[in-house]
């Protein structure tokens, strides 16, 4: 498509002339006066505005406020005399790209086209990118309309757009990050940035420099100064998953934080003041941490300012079949198969599954679902045992090596160990600590059958 131009000078040989040496490469449009542009400006869209500063009548700078007040602003580019300077500062203060000084140079004016036609490109494209966003994330997209979800979305309507902290609670797999990007998208502060830390992924050490960043020197291996997640998240959001897990020596500078919306990089010793909305999320009963002596009081005082509980998938059954239907229709689109259709019965069963690992869990068994059958339909009878309460296999006591098989198992080692591993995440629901117990090996051990075997990790958040 043919960039479109509009030219505004009130000489008319200059106008002429920029109008020809421009028409082999640009839909060319001119307009002799102020008034004139806005006239043509209200009846279609530019790409560039190139006006001159100095006219009789309304100056050019009332052209530049016209055109970067539409809705779909093109970039503006200004002309001036060698004496008006100052004009023309005053112009790119108000949003023009950049000037030329009369008679203008073909040649650079070509240039300072090509340039601001690519910044405008990048500047619908960040739009576009952020109205993508919105939709996405808004809160009115999340799926599902029971009553206990219901109750949740009407709490962060009125949340929303506070400075307020949040605090969200629910089980693996809930949705709880997908819930605090919704948040920050409507929020006043959905331009920013939202920065995400699952906190139980780092060590204490890790966890720390990550969040605060470091100084030069700070500790073996920091050989420069690095910025950490708070720093990163200003203007915007931060949102601190599993925060339950963080150390006690962490929660300290946390807690600093929210008393004085400030921080300390490791090493350092300068307060650094930060605007920065926290939003934490836990899968752990946190009054109860605190009972026993593992989270301070203090901390989840100051966390618990809105206290959003996610309910689990369980909860809320009526909005099992327009989950199925929203991913089955994702999924068949990214795999270009036929959508599968789900026979009532096998619906009802679903309905009836606990679903342990909650809305991941589901959102697996539709991928799964969809990529093996690749369309037809999907009966209660093509469903595994467990979505029909049928007894799982034991799981091993704790010592026991889950690689061994019983007695007369007719599955191979690596079969039966995934279905163990499998059974003992859905089990410790998604909490990998409980699973690497359950199971007798090691959480490293655990994580790197989950990272051989990711298929598996279907009850992760």
């Amino acid at each position: 498509m043919v960039p479109s131009v509009l030219i505004v000078d009130d000489e008319k040989h200059t106008r002429e002339g920029l109008q020809q040496a421009l028409a082999e490469s640009y839909d060319v449009s001119v307009a002799a006066s102020a008034d004139e542009a806005f006239n043509l400006l209200d009846a279609q869209s530019f790409d560039i505005v190139l006006t001159d500063l100095r006219m009789p009548g309304k100056s050019g700078l009332k052209v530049i406020d016209k055109a970067l007040a539409l809705p779909n602003r093109p970039a503006v580019l200004m002309m001036t005399a060698y004496g008006n300077i100052e004009t023309a500062v005053e112009a790119m203060k108000r949003g023009a790209v950049d000037f030329l000084t009369k008679p203008v140079n073909i040649e650079r004016l070509e240039v300072l086209m090509q340039r601001a036609l690519k910044t405008r490109t990048l500047e619908v494209e960040v739009q576009q990118l952020h109205e993508r966003l919105d939709e996405k994330f808004k809160l009115d997209g999340i799926i599902g309309g029971s009553a206990p979800l219901k109750a949740v979305l009407d709490k962060m309507r009125l949340v929303a757009a506070s400075r307020a902290t949040i605090l969200i609670e629910g089980e693996s797999g809930t949705g709880k990050e997908l819930i605090a990007q919704a948040v920050h998208q409507s929020s006043p502060r959905s331009r920013g940035p939202f920065v995400a830390v699952h906190c139980a992924a780092l060590s204490e050490n890790l966890l720390e420099s990550e969040l605060f960043g470091h100084e030069r020197g700070a500790f073996t291996g920091a050989i420069e100064r690095r910025l950490g997640r708070f720093e990163s998240a200003d203007g915007g959001t931060l949102f601190l998953d599993e925060i339950g897990e963080i150390s006690q020596s962490t929660q300290v500078k946390l807690l600093r934080f929210l008393e004085t919306k400030s921080i300390e990089r490791v090493g350092g010793t300068r307060p650094i003041e930060l605007d920065v909305r926290l939003v934490a999320a836990t899968n752990r009963d946190l009054e109860h941490e605190v009972r026993t002596g593992k989270f301070r009081e203090d901390l989840f005082f100051r966390l618990n300012v809105v206290r959003l509980r996610m309910p689990p998938l369980r909860e809320r059954s009526d909005d099992i079949p327009l989950l199925l239907t929203h991913f089955i229709r994702v999924f068949s689109q990214e795999n270009s198969v036929p959508p599968l259709a789900v026979e009532p019965g096998a619906l009802r069963t679903l309905q009836g599954y606990g679903w342990p690992g909650n809305i991941r869990e589901l959102r697996n068994f539709c991928e799964n679902a969809v990529v093996l059958r690749r369309g037809g339909t999907l009966t209660e009878y093509d469903l595994e045992p467990r979505f029909r309460g049928e007894t799982p296999p034991a799981l091993p006591s704790p010592g026991a090596s889950a690689g061994f098989l019983a007695v007369g198992n007719s599955l191979s080692v690596e079969e039966n160990e995934k279905r163990l591993l499998r059974e003992a995440l859905l089990k410790a629901r998604g909490n990998r600590t409980k699973a690497a117990e359950l199971m007798g090996v090691s959480r490293r051990t655990l994580h790197r059958k989950i990272a051989q075997w990711p298929e598996l990790d279907v009850v992760d958040r």
